[in-house]
């Protein structure tokens, strides 16, 4: 009498021989991406060197704006005029391009009108980066 071994679905039925090909495919494919990494590096090119660059190892300086209850601008603690703000900014923009960063520090009692002028000054020098900052200080007794 001969006896039949049922096999079972899971052994017969799975395939290999796509996944075999799909792994194949992106061994080429990596393969060859990474060559032509390589040959975008590989041409000898002599780079100028740059006589004044210095590499930027720490960010720029923040500058910071006060603004009184009487809407007196000050440069960090050097009372200024509006218009002498916005050229410190211009100034303070060339220096570190994209780079620069304000801050507006008004007095709770300050008129509105005097920040919006500070922040339209940072706009007009080409400074994107400012914020109004707003002291959370604890009452005396």
């Amino acid at each position: 009498m001969s006896v039949t071994i049922n096999k079972g679905r899971f052994a017969g039925g799975l395939e290999m021989t796509p996944m075999i090909d799909i792994v194949f495919l992106l061994m080429i494919f990596f393969l060859v991406a990474s060559k032509l990494d390589e040959d975008d590096r590989s041409i000898e090119v002599m780079l100028p060197q740059a006589s004044a660059a210095k590499p930027l190892t720490s960010r720029p300086r923040e500058f910071v704006i006060n603004i009184d209850r009487d809407g007196n601008y000050f440069a960090g603690a050097r009372p200024v005029r509006l218009d002498d703000l916005r050229q410190l900014l211009k100034q303070s923009a060339a220096d570190n391009p994209g780079r620069q960063t304000v801050i507006l520090r008004a007095d709770e009692n300050a008129l509105h009108k005097f920040v919006v002028a500070a922040m339209d000054a940072c706009v007009q020098a080409g400074i994107d980066d400012y914020q109004v900052q707003s002291a959370s200080v604890a009452p005396s007794p």
